[in-house]
């Protein structure tokens, strides 16, 4: 793996916490539970992880396997981004700002998965669907993620 792909979602559309995003991601998601689930309830689409919006990592697929996260995707000239990139799915939307609790399991997932795998770079599903995708969205600061990096100490 050498590609981080970072995503937005929130199941029902703007809601958080609740189970829709770790139903769907294990293909459990019941059409009946809200009138956006009878949407997508047969999509097959997993990430390798989730960021709640306090922070707690859920893990769906083994960083081994390929997740279906990309879907038609291509970076740096190459095609089918699921087939050598890590996906990080963050519980939120486009409108609303992350959470700094977010932020910081993310860069500390990101410096894990860059121990273990040769990472060349942190992208956004828009970088690498553009004009199919807009997560994380304007709302996710890159300047953020990558200041905390600067200040070990800005997250404890």
């Amino acid at each position: 793996m050498s590609l981080i792909v970072v995503h937005a979602i929130s199941l029902p559309p703007g809601e958080f916490g609740g189970e829709g995003i770790v139903r769907l991601f294990s293909n459990r998601l019941d059409p009946s539970a809200h009138p956006y689930f009878a949407q997508i309830h047969a999509l097959r689409v997993s990430a390798h992880f989730l960021l709640r919006r306090d922070g707690e990592l859920i893990q769906f697929v083994s960083c081994e396997k390929r997740a279906w996260h990309a879907g038609l995707s291509s970076w740096n000239g190459r095609q089918r981004c699921n087939d050598f990139s890590l996906g990080i799915e963050l519980e939120g939307c486009d409108e609303l700002p992350f959470e700094t609790a977010q932020y910081c399991a993310l860069l500390e997932l990101i410096r894990a998965l860059r121990l273990a795998y040769p990472i060349k770079a942190v992208v956004g599903h828009s970088d690498i669907s553009p004009g199919r995708k807009t997560d994380p969205g304007p709302c996710f600061d890159w300047r953020r993620l990558a200041s905390i990096g600067d200040f070990p100490g800005a997250c404890r």
